[in-house]
């Protein structure tokens, strides 16, 4: 095998992607820094029982492992930034009102999460900590639609969902772990069949809310279907009510829901959320990518000893710019390389004025990719000034 040849699903990424992909991540920055949050950069690597502590099988499967020859335990290259977001809110932060946090770094996959997909995702997220009212699931949903609409992207939609749904269908039932496994995979699947076998021997009132789940999705008109057809209880009013104030209050993007979406199940306690957005790039076919996954986590601080309300979301960057519009190029001042006097001050100052100027090397005068040389340096009366092209 030749030695540059990568490991499957991870890749270089070239200068017109890297361009994109760095000028998405500090408009999103600036973006989540409009709304009050401050950046955090949590490390790469971490000891393996501070990096999977409490976040389930999933991301267990899905994490590096490896031997820290200083000390000698197993370390975890992160395959998720949000427990370690947690964990800083938890000691290192140990604030008490509300806590405003961003980020953006590269986590590792052992296997990408869909076919096509990197193992290497940038993730950009933003999380609320100490707020557990409905506000804060607002705001979240607000930040994420800013983010996607500052990557130039149109046409959104945003599907919701809550674990309370199935938690209040299931609520009082002798459930094994094994059994309650199996629900939740068939409502996943939208399995009628299977769910009418899993549900056969319970009460009436739970098969029959069971069996109407994977029916329950669209527009707003399914909240007050789910009202009418699954098993009552507060719980129950509690989620729905939730979805339906988060309805009323969002703006500029399409609604839909989709109550047996379990998706994250054993990770989020209440409102979940994924943004979708269409894509016409010109020259090729339009796409309508799911580009956010958020939504609310209350029990992600537990485990490190201070439990606290929890929402936000997270975003791949690779992913938002294969689907975002292309940028235009940089405008820059193309100059000569040389020692002429005066020339490399000229040079500076227009550096030091924020301008972009690409030295042409001699014999490559027109060899510029990255960057829309619109002007250029000449000699002119006895002095340097710039010229358009």
């Amino acid at each position: 095998m030749s030695a540059w040849v990568l490991p499957d699903q991870i890749a270089d990424v070239l200068p017109s992607e890297a361009r994109h992909i760095e000028e998405l991540r500090r408009s999103l920055l600036d973006t989540a820094s409009g709304y009050g949050y401050e950046l955090v950069m949590p490390p790469m690597l971490e000891h393996l029982e501070s990096l999977l502590t409490g976040t389930g099988e999933a991301l267990d499967l899905q994490t590096f492992k490896l031997v820290d020859q200083l000390s000698g335990r197993s370390l975890g290259l992160r395959a998720d930034s949000t427990p370690q977001v947690a964990r800083i809110d938890a000691h290192l932060l140990n604030r008490q009102g509300v806590a405003r946090l961003c980020y953006c770094g590269p986590v590792l996959h052992t296997r990408a999460d869909r076919p096509l997909a990197t193992r290497e995702p940038l993730q950009l997220g933003a999380e609320i900590y100490g707020h557990a009212g409905l506000e804060a699931d607002l705001e979240a949903m607000e930040l994420a639609q800013a983010c996607v609409l500052a990557a130039g992207l149109r046409h959104l939609t945003l599907d919701m969902a809550d674990v309370r749904v199935i938690d209040s269908v299931l609520a009082g039932v002798p459930l094994s772990a094994e059994q309650t496994h199996l629900i939740h995979a068939a409502l996943a699947r939208k399995d009628a069949a299977e769910l009418n076998t899993l549900s056969k021997d319970l009460p009436a009132d739970v098969r029959g809310s069971l069996l109407a789940l994977p029916r329950l999705y669209g527009d707003v008109a399914v909240l007050a279907e789910a009202r009418r057809t699954l098993r009552p209880s507060p719980l129950l009013n509690e989620a729905l009510d939730g979805l339906q104030w988060l309805a009323d209050h969002l703006s500029g993007l399409d609604v839909s829901f989709d109550l047996a979406d379990l998706r994250g199940y054993a990770y989020y306690t209440g409102m979940r959320f994924s943004l979708f957005a269409r894509s016409e790039r010109q020259g090729g076919a339009a796409t309508h990518a799911e580009l956010v996954r958020g939504g609310r986590y209350d029990e992600v601080g537990a485990i490190f000893g201070r439990k606290r309300p929890a929402v936000g979301f997270s975003l791949d960057l690779k992913e938002l710019v294969q689907v975002s519009p292309r940028r235009a190029l940089k405008a820059a001042v193309r100059a000569p390389w040389g020692n002429q006097p005066g020339l490399r001050d000229a040079i500076a100052a227009l550096r030091a004025a924020g301008e972009t100027v690409v030295c042409a090397l001699p014999g490559h005068d027109h060899e510029v990719d990255e960057f829309h040389c619109d002007r250029v340096l000449t000699l002119h009366g006895g002095g340097w000034s710039v010229q358009p092209v």
